[in-house]
């Protein structure tokens, strides 16, 4: 598994992903990826950090599965009130978030959009590791708005806490956080609310 992960994450640096990316796309911590691009598949030199790789494959891959997981991550989200909007954190949280949007706004009947997140970890020339990311503003507005935010994997918690942020900023009330899995455990941050359907803790 450790070589596999290797190799990977050595060709999605040959293809330019940033280590953020490279991050997002194996589900592993920021500093798990670096350790993975620098080490030969053959031979790891260092000892690897205390991290669980995701794969999830067998969910995104069939548009049922991914489907039926959406509606139960949108149950989640309503034991917390009403969602306006489901921000959806590049690139993995945006399939949940996309069907989110239809379950949340059938099971309320209230209109809800979708809003999607870049975190700074995905940019390439962000040399400030406390910048945060942006609201895309070819989707829906979070200004005024209750707002669900959705991703696949919690790792540490750091890109959650850039899109509360950025919500807040922009005028908008974060109710929850719905993920697939938490592998750090948190029960919240800033304050606002986790809920995931896997929890994942090391013995």
């Amino acid at each position: 598994m450790k070589e596999k992960l290797i190799q990977k994450a050595q060709e999605l640096r040959q293809h330019g992903f940033t280590t953020g990316e490279i991050a997002d796309e194996l589900n592993v911590s920021m500093d798990t990826a670096r350790w993975l691009t620098l080490q030969k598949a053959e031979a790891p030199k260092a000892e690897a950090p205390v991290d669980f790789a995701i794969n999830w494959k067998n969910i995104g891959g069939n548009s049922t599965r991914l489907s039926y997981v959406s509606g139960a991550l949108s149950d989640l989200a309503l034991t917390h009130g009403d969602v306006e909007v489901v921000c959806g954190v590049a690139v993995s949280g945006i399939p949940f978030a996309t069907v989110m949007t239809e379950f949340l706004e059938d099971m309320t009947g209230i209109d809800t959009s979708l809003a999607i997140f870049h975190p700074n970890k995905q940019r390439k020339d962000s040399n400030d590791i406390d910048d945060e990311g942006t609201i895309s503003t070819n989707f829906g507005s979070v200004e005024g708005k209750k707002v669900v935010i959705v991703d696949d994997v919690i790792t540490s918690g750091k890109t959650v806490r850039e899109v509360i942020h950025t919500i807040k900023d922009l005028g908008g009330e974060p109710t929850c956080v719905v993920v697939l899995i938490d592998k750090a455990r948190l029960s919240e941050i800033e304050g606002i609310p986790v809920e995931s359907l896997i929890k994942v803790g090391r013995l």
